[in-house]
């Protein structure tokens, strides 16, 4: 759903240009720097990357997911630290509170991430707690008007730089699964909350992720999300299921962006006297490049009109982050493949992407997690029981 379309498209060619003018001529800088300099994230907030997924009401864009994923194709055809660093608001890091927010916490907060003034994240995982969800053990105890807060969250994208933590606890421990978490609102300033030291990465320098660490820490009752205890997992499954379809089309930029680059190489490098391009086993390559990243697109497309529509649309979220991201990596090791020994060396880029990518199979649920999910909506759509 496009609300307006000739704006619309207006925006996509403004940001089209300022992605390929401003973000890529600066991506071998933030590699180098491990850091997105100041004055880009300004640039970023000005054009109000921070806020595309915010109501308008909160001075964001207010964009249908339609637009989110149109969006999203385009800035992430540059490095992903830069998507990456709007990321968090954009997606993850505000969804909970626009999908399950009180009013008062949406005014209280939802303006300061819009504009980028603060940066949010979503503190879900732990180090027994991955792929499995519901077996948190970060606790929330009630004390009167507050919850005290402890345990510990591991692999928090921005973490090191959020001014405000969406982080999920079990305030009921008599309740093992889903039932007994509870979301909350945890400002970077509250007593007990700390973050540890960015991690050494693979890929994707310049978005720092690290562990956030809880400590007696207290939070006021009013920062449950939604204002009731024992949500928390559903809130975060609302969250899930949209930044899952967001998700695959952050992969499917980067994927157009290494096809594009490895166009450029195969009509000028020449072997045997031809271009590159002229050798079928090398077009095979493109070939199939090009049909998984037209086909992601289609599903992704697809799957976003489904939710604007109003349609459930968990099997297909799961199925659009499971496909988008196993043919981002297929695209990243032909377009290595294609440039040869090049390919391995930093001063082409596309070894960068191939590292940077390798991260989309894995959070936001492993393919392994989603290939189970699809399994088992699959099953239970055609009326059998998984396992029997």
């Amino acid at each position: 759903m496009i609300r307006d379309p000739e704006s619309f498209a207006a925006f996509i060619d403004s940001l089209r240009r300022f992605v390929r003018e401003r973000l890529v001529p600066r991506e071998a800088e933030v590699a180098r720097l491990d850091d997105v300099p100041a004055d880009l994230v300004a640039e970023m907030a000005a054009q109000g990357l921070f806020g595309y997924s915010i109501p308008e009401a909160y001075g964001g864009a207010g964009m249908t997911t339609e637009e989110l994923i149109l969006a999203a194709l385009e800035l992430s055809q540059c490095a992903v630290a830069f998507r990456a660093r709007v990321g968090t608001n954009t997606g993850i890091g505000s969804e909970a509170l626009v999908a399950d927010g009180t009013e008062a916490q949406k005014a209280r907060y939802l303006p300061s991430l819009a504009s980028g003034a603060v940066t949010g994240c979503f503190a879900l995982t732990e180090p027994q707690a991955g792929s499995d969800a519901t077996a948190l053990r970060t606790t929330a105890r009630r004390d009167g008007d507050s919850y005290v807060l402890n345990g510990e969250k591991c692999f928090i994208t921005n973490a090191p730089l959020a001014g405000l933590f969406t982080v999920m606890a079990r305030t009921d421990p008599d309740e093992p699964g889903a039932r007994g978490i509870t979301a909350f609102i945890v400002e970077r300033g509250m007593a007990g909350l700390s973050t540890g030291q960015p991690y050494e990465k693979m890929g994707q320098a310049g978005s720092p992720v690290s562990a956030v660490y809880l400590n007696d820490c207290r939070v006021p009752a009013a920062n449950i999300i939604g204002g009731r205890e024992g949500q928390g997992f559903k809130t975060a499954m609302r969250v899930l299921n949209k930044q899952r379809i967001h998700l695959a089309a952050l992969c499917i930029g980067p994927a157009i962006r290494m096809l594009d680059d490895t166009m450029r190489f195969v009509a000028e490098r020449e072997q045997f006297g031809r271009p590159l391009m002229e050798f079928q086993l090398v077009q095979a390559m493109l070939a199939d490049c090009q049909t998984e990243i037209q086909a992601a697109r289609a599903l992704v497309l697809q799957t976003a009109r489904e939710r604007d529509a109003g349609q459930d649309v968990t099997l297909n979220a799961s199925i659009c982050k499971y496909y988008a991201s196993e043919m981002c990596g297929r695209v990243a090791d032909r377009c290595v493949q294609m440039h040869g020994g090049y390919g391995y060396i930093a001063d082409y880029g596309i070894e960068r992407f191939y590292r940077d990518v390798r991260l989309f199979r894995l959070y936001e649920g492993t393919s392994q997690i989603h290939q189970l999910t699809i399994a088992r909506h699959t099953l239970s759509q055609a009326g059998y029981i998984a396992g029997r």
